[in-house]
């Protein structure tokens, strides 16, 4: 080691060299950045940058158009469970599974044989008994002129036309059990009480159906139907207020225009109307329940189906609104840039906003501001993207050019759309 650096005397020198111009290099740059920074503060920029081109919007109250949207399930407007009205062994299906019935079409047979047998035995009884009654008549015929005459004991004449009464009284009661056994008999014969769409059915050919508790299959009347969808009771409530605040106007008697979004996303063409809004929270799940009635003359709407239910008719009065692009969030929450002056130029001012439901008007996305901002408040709504708090702006038409580079505003989520939405009771 030694003799190395005896070999090369100049190597200490070297070192020390460098070591002194690592030492100068910070004072360089720093001196170069001065340099390079002077005449972009001369600019009159912020931080050396151009003042933003931005366009405004003066915000002032409006009336906004409402839609509130819900998840409901289709149901039959009528939901028949047809059950066997004798007992028996079911013979024949004589519909197919899930097809659409008429009222007053056959599904099963049961075995009728021991009803017929019931039905002749009674048709022996109202026999005799009406030849009980002819018998009865005739004497009470014949005796009667004897007792005008005192031919007979008045006891005698009396028994005669008891006897008359009791065999029309026999004749009634049989008619009576005849006629039961007939409509038994006809039961027998299961027929669709209403017209609807067909469920599978419960029990198979060879089966025994107990009189009033087997269920053998079930119908459901699918024009109209109907959609039961529920509001929650913290939503009704918000609204309420907002409706005895005067910002909120709603159908009146729940008369909205109802449509329905199927699941995926087309509208279905037909439109419907309130039939059901009830007035009591269901304990169980805190939220009211509601109906809707709506056209399904070709059937394409099924019971059980989710769809979503879109009501309009209700409007919010004198609101502020800004474009959703203009809105941003930030770590303290969702805010929006105003111009304001500094020292005589337009600058780009924070102003944190509370934000209300999500509306829709000319075909663009807003915002209800619910506090935050005040009627007249310049709003910027392009340019955002580009502005940071205190920084210049330039307030001009040319700004629809940054529209196109901006970063718009996240949207709403679909939980925060629809928890925004929310459906008032009348």
């Amino acid at each position: 080691m030694r003799q190395d650096r005896a070999t090369f005397p100049g190597s200490r020198m070297m070192s020390v060299a460098l070591h002194r111009s690592f030492q100068l290099l910070p004072l360089v740059l720093l001196a170069t950045l001065a340099a390079c920074g002077k005449p972009q503060q001369q600019a009159g920029g912020f931080h050396g940058f151009p003042p933003a081109a931005v366009t405004v919007k003066k915000v002032e109250p409006q009336t906004f158009p409402v839609t509130f949207e819900y998840v409901g399930q289709t149901q039959g407007s009528k939901d028949v469970e047809v059950r066997a009205r004798v007992t028996g062994i079911i013979e024949k299906r004589l519909y197919q599974e899930g097809s659409f019935v008429k009222a007053g079409q056959p599904l099963f047979t049961i075995d009728a044989r021991p009803y017929e047998a019931q039905v002749n035995a009674a048709k022996a009884d109202l026999a005799r008994a009406q030849a009980q009654k002819a018998q009865a008549d005739r004497e009470l015929a014949r005796l009667k002129p004897l007792a005008e005459r005192h031919a007979i004991g008045q006891k005698e004449a009396d028994d005669a036309a008891s006897n008359a009464d009791f065999a029309s009284a026999a004749v009634k009661s049989a008619q009576a059990k005849l006629a039961e056994l007939d409509l038994n008999l006809g039961y027998t014969k299961v027929v669709a009480p209403i017209s609807g769409l067909t469920s599978r059915a419960q029990k198979s050919e060879g089966s025994l159906a107990t009189q009033n508790e087997t269920l053998l299959t079930t119908i459901s009347q699918v024009d109209p139907i109907w959609i039961v969808f529920n509001v929650s009771e913290n939503e009704q409530l918000r609204l309420n207020r907002a409706v005895s605040d005067g910002r909120l106007h709603l159908p009146k008697d729940n008369a909205y225009d109802v449509t329905v979004k199927l699941s995926d996303g087309s509208m279905f063409p037909k439109q419907g109307k309130i039939n059901f809004a009830d007035t009591r929270v269901n304990p169980t799940t805190g939220t009211y329940e509601m109906r809707a009635e709506i056209p399904n003359a070709d059937r394409a709407l099924k019971p059980g189906q989710f769809v979503r239910v879109v009501l309009r008719g209700a409007s919010r009065v004198d609101v502020l609104a800004v474009p959703q692009v203009a809105v941003l969030d930030g770590p303290q929450g969702k805010f929006v840039y105003v111009v304001g002056s500094k020292d005589g130029k337009d600058v780009a001012m924070l102003r944190p906003v509370a934000v209300g439901d999500w509306v829709g008007t000319d075909g663009a996305n807003e915002w209800v501001i619910e506090s935050g901002l005040k009627p007249g408040d310049p709003v910027i709504v392009d340019g955002v993207a580009k502005l940071m708090p205190g920084g210049p702006v330039k307030v001009g038409s040319d700004a629809a050019a940054n529209a196109a580079t901006a970063t718009p505003a996240s949207p709403p989520s679909k939980e925060s759309a629809a928890s925004s939405s929310s459906k008032p009771k009348s």
